[in-house]
């Protein structure tokens, strides 16, 4: 880092990837050094943690102590003390800088894999301290297994469970399996009909196919646990279904169910409260659901499939007026982030458990349930999931309900059923030019989660498919809705307004037919620039008052226009 870096990470303070150590009324010492450093190695997050020996917590550099003899510190000597007191034994960099005349001690700790620990077996994390800032706590057991299992290192779905049997499992959890097999249209494995109880749960993962009596995984609990046993062995385990009406709790369900019968349990809550406008399309009546049956399903698969189940707290459902929210305990696992969530490779907190809502048809074997999901609610006239409540702690997505936009799901409707399928880059540009009326590129590639040139070409197959025009203003392209779709949504653009950068090329069209052709009606005008006919007109009047046209014929809509010569 340069100096100018530094001095502006310590200005914006402590934080879950910056600590601040100060020696102006106490040294540290090479314990607490190695501690602090242990600290930030156990934290979420993919990027370098920074420890600052010599600043203290509110920032004043006060310098820190020389930690060798002769007065000096060597860094290399503090990057083997480190590494000799960690285990496993961590490769930190130290760097000495000058601040205000005084000489600061940087260590930068690298993102690690698997839990940290001193040599004396104290193992500390970053996380939120009582008072709401970051702070070192102690990293207890089954944090860990929650750290390792975001990061994709362990499979808690996987591990045994001691002292169950096989009578802790429900035969009627076997027939639902197969149940859904059977009424997956496809989707899930067909060849897992034929087998036995035990067949099936050795084939998932769910007990051990190698020791003579089933050794039961968490697996097999989560998907054919009797209640009782999903209680005593697995008490994080629980789903909860709530029905809000303002401040007013109608509805306040808590269950330990095995998964696939919390699947069908709420699935038939969501079709009880499932409302829908009709709309007619090619004289055909589309209905369009206040939420989108495969958005729900999605969205609690999701949220079973990738809960931290090491990790206390329930699913929660909650359908309020305006909105159904649906929460998990435990973050995104490593990788994931809001501005990818789109874009990256799934990523399966318990993957036994994901392969097994795979196969039994529950969920697209493409893993690919977040697209789905806002496919699905776009195609309805409707805003977008959102994640944006998400924490490190729990993930929580929101499907906004209230009335949706049917001229914009009678036009997905009606493109459909002319074999133009929208997809959900062009559903979402669409759906964000029908609200805000301008994007320029940067914000399309924000929108999509890609890069300015993939968000280039989605701009460029928009335009040539006529549902949106571009214009080019101080080297910076934007795009707008066509004046067909304007139209259509009931957004209006005036003409020559800076909504449309190019009135002039449609003027430009308008002067070359005339010559061609000697003269021009407002319906001819109106397919030529492909805008609206009152649009077309009050292009066609803004050229007679420019003194470059003439209207002939009279003043009705059988007009027509000459160049004035």
């Amino acid at each position: 880092m340069t100096k100018e870096e530094i001095q502006t990470l310590i200005a914006s303070g402590e934080s879950f990837d910056v600590e601040f150590k100060g020696e102006e009324k106490r040294p540290l010492s090479d314990g607490d050094l190695v501690e602090a450093v242990v600290c930030l190695a156990n934290r979420s997050g993919e990027r370098a943690g920074y420890l600052f020996v010599g600043v203290e917590d509110n920032g004043r550099v006060t310098g820190s102590r020389p930690r060798q003899e002769a007065g000096i510190t060597d860094p290399i000597r503090v990057q083997a003390m480190i590494s000799g007191r960690t285990r496993p034994a961590l490769s930190v960099s130290v760097t000495r800088v000058t601040l205000d005349d005084k000489e600061v001690l940087i260590i930068e700790v690298p993102p690690v894999r698997q839990p940290v620990g001193t040599t004396d077996g104290k193992y500390l994390r970053r996380a939120l301290g009582g008072d709401g800032k970051p702070a070192c706590l102690p990293f207890h057991f089954h944090e860990m297994q929650s750290l390792q299992s975001s990061r994709g290192l362990l499979d808690y779905s996987a591990a045994v469970v001691p002292g169950a049997s096989w009578t802790d499992l429900d035969p009627l959890e076997f027939e639902r399996f197969r149940r859904s097999i059977r009424e997956s249209e496809g989707r899930g494995d067909q060849a897992l009909l034929k087998l036995s109880d035990l067949e099936l749960a050795k084939v998932l993962g769910a007990v051990s196919s190698s020791d003579p009596l089933p050794v039961l995984r968490v697996l097999a609990l989560l998907l054919f646990g009797r209640e009782e046993s999903l209680a005593r062995y697995l008490p994080a385990h629980e789903a909860a279904f709530q029905q809000l009406q303002g401040q007013k709790v109608e509805v306040n369900d808590f269950a330990r169910w095995p998964l696939l019968r919390v699947m069908d349990e709420f699935s038939s809550r969501f079709r009880a409260r499932l409302e829908e406008e009709e709309i007619l399309v090619d004289m055909v009546r589309v209905g369009i659901p206040n939420y989108p049956s495969a958005a729900l399903r999605e969205a609690l698969a999701n949220a079973l499939i990738h809960r931290d189940y090491t990790r206390l707290g329930a699913v929660h459902v909650q359908w309020q007026v305006d909105r159904v929210e649906v929460g998990s305990p435990g973050g995104f696992p490593e990788g994931v982030r809001l501005d990818n969530l789109l874009v990256t490779q799934p990523r399966p907190r318990n993957p036994l458990l994901a392969d097994a809502f795979k196969r039994a048809g529950l969920v697209e074997r493409t893993a690919r349930g977040i697209d789905m999901m806002y496919h699905a609610l776009l195609r309805c006239g409707r805003q977008p999931p959102s994640y944006a409540r998400s924490q490190e702690t729990n993930v929580v997505v929101v499907m906004p309900g209230g009335k949706p936009d049917l001229d914009f799901a009678r036009f997905v409707a009606e493109e459909t059923g002319q074999g133009r399928d929208l997809g959900l880059d062009d559903l979402m540009v669409l759906r964000a030019l029908a609200d805000q009326g301008r994007l320029t590129l940067p914000e399309i590639a924000k929108l999509v989660q890609k890069s300015e040139e993939e968000a280039a070409i989605i701009v460029r197959l928009l335009i040539e498919a006529g549902y949106s025009r571009d214009s080019n203003r101080k080297g910076l392209i934007s795009i707008f809705l066509s004046p067909a779709l304007s139209k259509r949504f009931s957004r209006t653009i005036p003409v020559g307004s800076p909504e449309l950068d190019d009135s002039q090329d449609m003027e430009n069209k308008i002067l070359d037919h005339l010559r061609k052709h000697g003269s021009i009606s407002r319906g001819e005008c109106s397919r030529l620039c492909d805008i609206s006919t009152d649009q077309a007109f009050r292009l066609l009047q803004h050229l007679t008052q420019k003194g470059v046209a003439v209207m002939v014929n009279g003043k009705t809509k059988g007009a027509r226009y000459q160049l004035l010569r």
